[in-house]
């Protein structure tokens, strides 16, 4: 059974830091890649950063490029985001996880 358990959230002002943990177990956590996603109250769910199996390609959203950093320590099976410069609007319940798919669809654009 696949269990994220995240960790790490609190109370900061604006400008500060804040680093999140998610303890994985119930699959072989190096061979997926993660992500974190946020939902602001009232909002909907929003992905905020991802990261490959090995660690070597990250993700982020626009808006918090520069500022978080997503990263994992497969000896651990834990995933990792560090928040800083934190503002107003990173207000929200931070949640992991596991990055599956398909087999994907094809859309072709051609005149």
């Amino acid at each position: 059974e696949v269990q994220l358990v995240e960790s790490g959230g609190g109370s900061v002002q604006p400008g500060g830091s804040l680093r999140l943990s998610c303890a994985a177990s119930g699959f072989t956590f190096s061979n997926y890649a993660m992500s974190w996603h946020r939902q602001p109250p009232g909002k909907g769910l929003e992905w905020v950063a991802g990261i490959n199996s090995s660690g070597g390609g990250t993700y982020y959203k626009n808006s918090v490029k520069g500022r978080f950093t997503i990263s994992r320590d497969n000896a651990k099976n834990t995933l990792y985001l560090e928040l800083n410069s934190l503002q107003t609007e990173d207000t929200a319940r931070y949640y992991c996880a596991q990055v599956t798919g398909g087999q994907g669809t094809q859309v072709t654009v051609s005149s």
